[in-house]
């Protein structure tokens, strides 16, 4: 164990932020260390965007479902997957970018991924926490009208930043087992382990101080794959020049 490994172990989703501001300087640091994460062919294929106009946060929040810690928490930010760079440097260089492949999505993708969980890691080292939104898909369209997202990107997630209010405790995850394989892929035992989980899940809700309930990680995760969600992202994503080939 060392103080880094520690941050990652200890993280929850914070939901209720102290009224205290982050000073510019702080977030600077924190995405600049989030700038250092791996990726795909040094493209950097993201752009973040720092939402403090409240109209803009209020529209947000209206379109991820009235989740009121995107309007309390001192920072909002909504990472967006970004080639329009690449363009840049093609026309710099007299070279016709080709757009539209399925790889591009994913590389840009990952690389989004990649700094957000950066972005968060470093804001808790320094004392702070956050939550993503993955609501803001709900209609990804309308977001990219309201922060003038264009084409060649697309946003894949919020997050909201602040000093905590809450201490919730640590959720827990997958056993090692269920998820680390050795040699190939298998899933002998894995029924056993989900079973374990399960009870491990179950006392978790039973137990933690607040919105307590009989729920366990299967019975969730049943009611997740048993629903069409947000059907619309395949057209969105090629109205934006991603996914078309």
């Amino acid at each position: 164990m060392n103080p880094t490994i520690e941050t990652m172990q200890s993280h929850r989703s914070i939901r209720k932020f102290k009224e205290k501001a982050i000073a510019d300087e702080i977030l600077e640091s924190i995405l600049k260390a989030a700038q250092c994460a791996a990726t795909s062919n040094f493209i950097q294929a993201y752009t973040i965007i720092r939402v403090d106009d409240p109209d803009n946060r209020k529209t947000i929040a209206e379109l991820c479902g009235t989740q009121p810690w995107i309007l309390q928490a001192p920072i909002f930010l909504v990472f967006c997957a970004d080639v329009n760079r690449l363009g840049m440097a093609c026309q710099k260089h007299g070279k016709k970018m080709v757009a539209g492949y399925a790889e591009q999505f994913i590389v840009a993708t990952v690389d989004t991924a990649l700094v957000a969980q950066n972005t968060l890691l470093a804001a808790e080292s320094l004392g702070l926490g956050g939550v993503f939104i993955g609501a803001i898909r709900n209609d990804p369209a309308m977001v990219c009208e309201c922060l003038n997202i264009p084409q060649n990107a697309f946003p894949v997630f919020g997050m909201c930043l602040g000093y905590p209010d809450d201490d919730p405790p640590r959720k827990p995850r997958l056993p090692l087992k269920a998820v680390l394989k050795k040699d190939a892929y298998s899933q002998k035992g894995d029924d056993v382990l989900l079973d374990e989980y399960d009870t491990l899940i179950q006392t978790y809700y039973r137990t933690r101080d607040t919105h307590q309930r009989e729920d366990t990680w299967c019975k969730q995760m049943a009611g997740f794959a048993n629903r069409v969600i947000r059907p619309h992202i395949k057209s969105f994503l090629k109205s934006k020049g991603f996914w078309l080939r």
